[in-house]
């Protein structure tokens, strides 16, 4: 690693001036107007591949490409699945962010700009230790193959298409990334100064709720109290989700859940996690949410309901007193692992349909869902992965869940049968999706020694 490490330690400034020079590609994927950039953000990240002579290869799908790059084979050794996304979200609001969202600017030890923790600042780091193993003329331990995709930020319908084999290009898909194990760092650490491994995530399940009543919109003086209003069944049917000790409602929401062991329960407690600090940073009198768990185990490792948007009805300025024809909502439910999307979506259907008034018809749209996910703390893996972390942070992870959903963690334990690393270089107070987006450029570096020393630690398992 001595090779190595000198390599890594002498390029600082090139691996910072490299990154910026990626976040300025505005990669938005979502919207049309920037797949110019997008594709110039994926064939910058295949330029880079091509330069460390790996075979690599861009991959048209129906939406944005994935770029794929693999070393050569190391017998007898692990293969290890790199994933991460180099789209980004869309920088709105404009008017609040300090410098332009694509235009970097380094202040106070951080990189300020979209994208740079989410997810390009941090899946680099993955490419700078491989190159620092190839350039110092190292044999890497492990072989790497890397599967970036285009669309994360927006729905991964290509990815999807690549997994399920829908994609005619002859590339054997799910043969030519089989793996041993998986690594993603698209998530953050537990706190400044504590890196963490993330054994655990939620899934979800997303939904849209439509409900119809009269022909067009009425007079409330003259009709209202003698035809249902959407408006009112809408909050009725939602507001009947859940009840005040933060209980879901749903008949079998629960019968799936694995409660939290003693041990894991010991473990959150041990973080000492001040729930009125929290408070204080989301500007928020007081916490919410199922009685009987703290704010951690609500976050982490309990299911949850939540409406995320709502309308209907006159919003103008004034009064316009109307019985609305019509209103929406989309809400979610966050799922812990064992929790099955597709057994979640046919309950709540049925809740919300015996809940639906007469006078009200309903459609409710499945968006998309996920499961949840959970890689044994016992894993040779893992235990690999919190070696390396310690050599490159200086101290010892923690173990943590998170509350957010990673959907192809699910993908690759479905396709290929593996189970994923998420080690986050990240932190909470990143910005992600929202405006002065950062990125420690100390725990970029960070990143950068642990992944070299993650693929040491990786190559000593036993397969």
């Amino acid at each position: 690693m001595e090779k190595v490490q000198g390599y890594i330690d002498g390029r600082r400034q090139r691996f910072v001036d490299d990154l910026c020079e990626w976040l300025r590609m505005a990669s938005v994927s979502t919207d049309p107007k920037f797949k110019p950039e997008v594709e110039r953000a994926a064939d910058w990240l295949l330029r880079r591949f091509q330069d460390l002579g790996l075979t690599c290869e861009k991959i048209a799908t129906s939406g944005h490409p994935l770029i794929y790059a693999e070393t050569p084979p190391v017998p007898g050794a692990p293969v290890v699945l790199v994933y991460g996304h180099y789209d980004v979200q869309p920088p709105d609001p404009l008017n609040e962010w300090e410098t332009p969202p694509f235009e970097p600017s380094i202040r106070n030890g951080n990189v300020y700009a979209r994208g740079a923790t989410d997810d390009k600042g941090q899946m680099i780091t993955h490419v700078f230790s491989a190159e620092a193993w190839i350039k110092s003329g190292k044999p890497l331990p492990v072989q790497l193959k890397f599967l970036i995709e285009g669309e994360e930020e927006c729905g991964g319908l290509g990815l999807s298409e690549f997994l399920n084999g829908k994609l005619d290009n002859g590339f054997r898909a799910l043969d030519r990334i089989k793996a041993d194990i998986a690594v993603i760092s698209d998530c953050a650490q537990y706190g400044p100064g504590q890196p963490a491994i993330t054994y655990g995530l939620r899934g979800i399940m997303y939904f849209e709720l439509r409900l119809s009543g009269p022909a067009q919109d009425l007079h409330s003086g003259n009709f209202g109290g003698a035809v249902m209003n959407p408006a009112i069944a809408l909050c009725q049917m939602l507001g009947g989700m859940i009840d005040a000790r933060g209980r879901i409602q749903v008949a079998g929401m629960y019968d799936d859940v694995i409660d939290l062991s003693e041990n894991e329960r010991q473990q959150f407690a041990s973080l000492h996690f001040d729930e009125a600090e929290m408070m204080r940073q989301l500007g928020v009198p007081a916490l919410f949410g199922e009685t009987g768990y703290s704010a951690l185990e609500r976050r982490w490792a309990r299911p949850t309901f939540d409406i995320n948007g709502i309308w209907g009805g006159y919003q103008g300025e004034g009064a316009k007193t109307v019985l609305p024809a019509r209103a929406a909502a989309k809400f979610s439910c966050r799922l812990v692992p064992n929790q099955a999307p597709e057994k979640i979506a046919a309950a709540v259907r049925k809740h919300l349909e015996r809940a639906c008034p007469p006078g009200i018809k309903m459609e409710l749209i499945e968006l998309h869902g996920a499961p949840g996910s959970m890689v044994p703390l016992d894993s040779p893996f893992m235990t690999a992965a919190a070696q390396a972390i310690e050599k490159g942070f200086g101290k010892a992870p923690v173990f943590i869940r998170s509350g957010g959903s990673i959907p192809v963690v699910g993908d690759f334990a479905k396709h290929l049968g593996i189970g994923t690393l998420l080690l986050g270089w990240g932190q909470d107070d990143d910005n992600l999706h929202s405006p002065n987006e950062k990125f420690s450029l100390a725990d970029f570096h960070r990143g950068i020694v642990t992944s070299a020393h993650l693929w040491e630690e990786l190559g000593k398992v036993e397969i």
